[in-house]
């Protein structure tokens, strides 16, 4: 959310903003929100002169009955009670005006980076760099649940009649790879200094609007039916939402975490065959990383960031490649991302795993998340967030680029603590 100052000084940078986000439909916004502006101004000064005038009448008043004008006193009581009814109308009005503004200003973009490539969607994404050289087998890669029951490592029809399309049970050597790359990851981050946190899963409306757009909102959360809750989408939300309200001593500064969760998401709409199996799903695990920092050191941050997971990844001998988000693309709330991708030896293309994003100062505005400097001073902090691994669909980069042709899958060395020493999982079926 934008600062309210900001676009009433700035309303051409703001719809330039929106444009450049093709989304023409919510230029009208910007003009909503200084009318209603200016309207709240104009309402507070009138309440302001009532109040003042109010004081400096009483004084009158007291004066005229010490001095016997009981008719002059009362005629100016009759003007104090009109100024009253008035000032009662003023006051009753703000809270409805103040609720319209963050209404509209919750639905207007935040201000992306200059540095952000202008393009309506994924498509216009644009590649930044390569880590690793992309191998394409001599031998067949065979889809990754094609893979994985040879492994004797899902269970998909029963999960399909315990839960329905979008479920799954890991099981044996499978599962077991999927905990040791999440507790592989876990330790990863703590050795680069960021603090293990394990968080709540379940969020309040207050959070879920202060951490994420309304369509973001709609397309990905699980309600709680009869509660104000809602199941995460992934541990950003709770871990963010941790410090709604609070000021955080500057010295303090950065909070860097990561944090282990379930995620739950709705993903709607139908997909290619390339994303069923373990791809897109609704319940899926995470390690993620998140920063709170001061607004100089985001961009820094950013990048640090994205470059953990690369060097995570590479860790498995899996390649990967960073990837630009457009304007187009990037969530309202964010200023700037990027996703990271894996190869895929069977589509002899690369598949987004990870997605990292600076989001500058939105969330912070949102959820009241404020900094205090030596002297005292107080400024909104900036937050990022970061994609560690997600098994189900770095499981898939993993299997693929793992793979041999007798369908055994070998454990990279980096791994194999987690793994009980073991070197390679074979086929069961």
């Amino acid at each position: 959310m934008l600062d309210i100052k900001f676009l009433r000084e700035n309303p051409d940078i703001v719809k330039e903003n929106i444009k450049k986000k093709f989304q023409d439909a919510k230029l009208p916004l910007v003009d909503e929100v200084i009318e209603l502006d200016q309207k709240r101004r104009e309402n507070q000064a009138e309440a302001d002169q009532i109040r003042a005038e109010k004081n400096k009448i009483s004084k009158e008043i007291g004066a005229l009955m010490a001095q016997g004008k009981k008719e002059e006193a009362e005629a100016v009581k009759k003007k104090v009670a009109e100024s009253a009814a008035r000032l009662k109308e003023l006051e009753t009005a703000a809270p409805e005006i103040e609720e319209k503004i963050k209404a509209i200003m919750m639905r207007i973009p935040n201000i992306i980076d200059a540095s952000v490539p202008v393009g309506k969607d994924d498509t216009e994404n644009v590649e930044i760099e390569r880590f690793g050289e992309p191998v394409v087998p001599d031998f067949e890669i065979p889809y990754h649940t094609d893979i994985i029951e040879k492994l004797a490592g899902i269970d998909l029809d029963s999960a399909r009649d315990v839960a329905g399309n979008g479920f799954y049970y890991l099981i044996g050597d499978v599962a077991r790879i999927h905990s040791a790359v999440l507790a592989y990851a876990r330790d990863f981050m703590i050795n680069k200094g960021f603090t293990y946190v394990i968080p709540p899963y379940m969020i309040r409306s207050d959070v879920v609007t202060g951490v994420m757009s309304f369509d973001e909102m709609e397309s990905m959360m699980y309600k709680i039916e009869g509660e104000d809750l809602y199941l995460i989408g992934t541990s950003e939300h709770s871990m963010i939402g941790r410090f709604i309200n609070k000021m955080v001593d500057e010295d303090k500064l950065p909070l860097t975490f990561t944090s282990y969760s379930p995620c739950f998401r709705k993903e709607k709409g139908a997909h290619g065959i390339e994303e069923r199996g373990i791809y897109r799903i609704h319940q899926f695990e995470k390690q993620e990383m998140i920063v709170i920092c001061k607004p100089e050191e985001s961009m820094d941050w950013y990048n640090k960031m994205w470059s953990y997971t690369v060097e995570l990844f590479r860790s498995l001998d899996i390649p990967v490649r960073t990837l630009e988000c457009c304007s187009g693309d990037l969530a309202d709330l964010k200023v700037k991302s990027c996703d990271v991708e894996a190869w895929s030896p069977r589509q002899k293309k690369y598949f987004e795993v990870g997605s990292c994003s600076n989001l500058g100062d939105a969330q912070a505005r949102r959820l009241k998340i404020r900094v205090k400097d030596a002297d005292g001073n107080k400024y909104l902090a900036h937050t990022l967030n970061n994609t560690v691994v997600a098994p189900p669909r770095m499981l898939i980069a993993f299997l693929e680029n793992n793979l041999n042709a007798d369908g055994s899958v070998n454990i990279p060395e980096v791994l194999r603590p987690y793994m009980g020493g073991t070197e390679k999982i074979v086929p069961k079926n």
